[in-house]
């Protein structure tokens, strides 16, 4: 199985992520901890930075895949393309395919979390409140079946168990 994690920094994605892999087991796969090892080395942040940071996630998620684990990536998946690959993976791999996506309704709770986080990624730099209007808005357009799970109402434990039996009655 492939999971895919969605949603805007700072609403909770890794938290629940990490828990769902825990509980399957599966393997996680952090965009962001890929990106972060790519700016270490030397490279310029930028589109193609994090458009790489995708593809080697897919790449791992796809050798996982290959040897029977489950899969839970990590990532804002705020635009069609970015989820159009995984929608291809699944289809390579022949794996179901769930999105999650994670919200958090309180506004400012989410804006806290985002700017108060520590992360333990030394070159990726974190993302402004205002930058998450443009990705906002991306995600609002998506209109795929998904599980969501809000985090204003909930821990990621609870939110992961939550997610773990939808993905039970399907």
């Amino acid at each position: 199985m492939l999971i895919a994690m969605a949603g805007l920094p700072g609403s909770g994605k890794s938290a629940i992520a990490g828990e769902l892999a825990r509980r399957l087991p599966a393997a996680h796969l952090a965009v962001d901890e890929l990106e972060d090892a790519m700016l270490r080395a030397g490279l310029r942040n930028s589109f193609e930075v994090g458009l790489a940071a995708y593809l080697g996630a897919e790449a791992l998620a796809e050798a996982n895949l290959r040897i029977g684990a489950h899969v839970v990536v990590d990532a804002v998946n705020d635009h069609a393309y970015a989820r159009g690959q995984w929608y291809q993976l699944a289809g390579r791999a022949d794996v179901p395919l769930v999105f999650v996506e994670v919200v958090c309704t309180d506004v400012e709770l989410h804006r806290q979390r985002l700017e108060h986080r520590r992360r333990p990624y030394t070159a990726l730099p974190e993302p402004t409140w205002e930058s998450l209007l443009p990705r906002r808005a991306a995600l609002a357009q998506w209109a795929d079946e998904r599980i969501t799970v809000d985090t204003a109402n909930g821990n990621p434990a609870a939110l992961a168990t939550r997610v773990l039996e939808e993905l039970s009655g399907r």
